[in-house]
């Protein structure tokens, strides 16, 4: 009797020691886990050349570093950002590249045709992406647009159809625009690669084009007086040297009751009365999104296809309108796909 007792006695003993073991185990093996599915602590570094401060540019930059925040990389947190504005200079420009190719850097980002023309010939040993280009085949960035090879890739601003649709609005809604002047910086050949497409699809309307060269920014207001008497409107491209004083061209148009025709979003958000386009930030998103697979997933630049904006609308500014003597028809609207968007107010 006391044997039994005694048996039971230890055997409970046993039980308690192993369950107790089985704790521990399967304590330890929870804290395992726990560690190892702590967020990727891993730290970036990118660089970023813009040509020079405007809108459009500036709300690429912006669209950019959203993309990477929200998939978990952003400044002050895992992500440090070595941005330099050459401010519209050709020798800062060039400077800015060669700096950027003797740092170390995980990835590249260049905003507008001067600066990813002088990253691209400067950098060759890290990721390099474009943004805010018209033609990356033209600025001989890529020499094919679905297989770039090497250590290049990115997303183009333009489609050639929006400048088309531009062109054709006018010629459909303006009957009175027999001539079309283009305040332009032939030294920008994306800016001269956008007038000519827009000359041809004027000149099927018989619609004349007559130009203004400027060689800097502060030459744009006077180009555009000289177009007043030899232009029924006025159109830009996606010219950076002009864009940047696009407010002198708004100027010069309300006060001569003139349209005004932009190749972006932004400059007729400042007063420009229409164009066909897109946002920007949502430009530079599409660019962010390919960063993140390039960091996060280890993408090679030279696989990544060049793409362009498909998704695209007419934007119309209706208070520009009133000021340059514009009346707004239906027909114009209705043309306008996203009108709580696209009809500025």
């Amino acid at each position: 009797m006391f044997m039994k007792k005694w048996l039971a006695i230890v055997i409970s003993a046993l039980m308690v020691t192993a369950l107790a073991g089985c704790g521990n185990s399967d304590s330890k093996k929870a804290e395992s886990e726990g560690a190892g599915s702590q967020p990727d602590k891993k730290t970036y570094k990118i660089a970023i050349s813009q040509i020079v401060e405007h809108p459009s540019l500036d709300a690429t930059r912006e669209g950019f570093l959203a993309a990477l925040k929200d998939a978990g990389i952003s400044e002050g947190d895992n992500l440090k950002v070595d941005y330099k504005n050459a401010q519209g200079d050709s020798t800062n420009n060039l400077s800015i590249a060669q700096t950027i190719a003797d740092d170390k850097d995980d990835l590249v980002l260049a905003i507008a045709t001067s600066s990813a023309q002088a990253i691209v010939q400067k950098v060759k040993d890290k990721p390099v992406l474009f943004a805010a280009i018209t033609d990356p085949l033209d600025a001989m960035l890529v020499s094919n647009l679905d297989k770039p090879g090497g250590n290049v890739s990115g997303v183009s601003d333009t489609n050639p159809a929006a400048v088309q649709k531009l062109m054709d609005f006018i010629a459909s809604n303006f009957p009175n625009v027999k001539t079309v002047g283009i305040v332009l910086n032939e030294g920008e050949q994306n800016a001269v690669v956008m007038a000519k497409n827009a000359e041809e699809a004027l000149g099927k309307h018989n619609i004349k084009v007559v130009k203004a060269a400027v060689t800097n920014t502060s030459e744009v207001k006077q180009a555009a007086q000289s177009l007043i008497g030899r232009a029924d409107a006025i159109f830009i491209t996606l010219d950076n040297t002009v864009v940047s004083g696009a407010d002198t061209i708004v100027q010069v148009a309300n006060e001569n009751h003139i349209p005004f025709f932009s190749s972006d979003r932004d400059t007729v958000e400042k007063g420009a009365f229409a164009t066909v386009g897109f946002k920007y930030f949502d430009h530079g998103y599409q660019v962010g999104q390919m960063a993140v697979d390039i960091l996060k997933n280890g993408k090679n630049p030279g696989d990544m296809k060049v793409t362009m904006q498909e998704k695209l609308d007419l934007i119309l500014n209706l208070k520009a309108a009133a000021v340059q003597g514009i009346t707004v028809t239906d027909e114009m609207k209705n043309e306008v796909q996203d009108k709580e968007q696209n009809i500025i107010q």
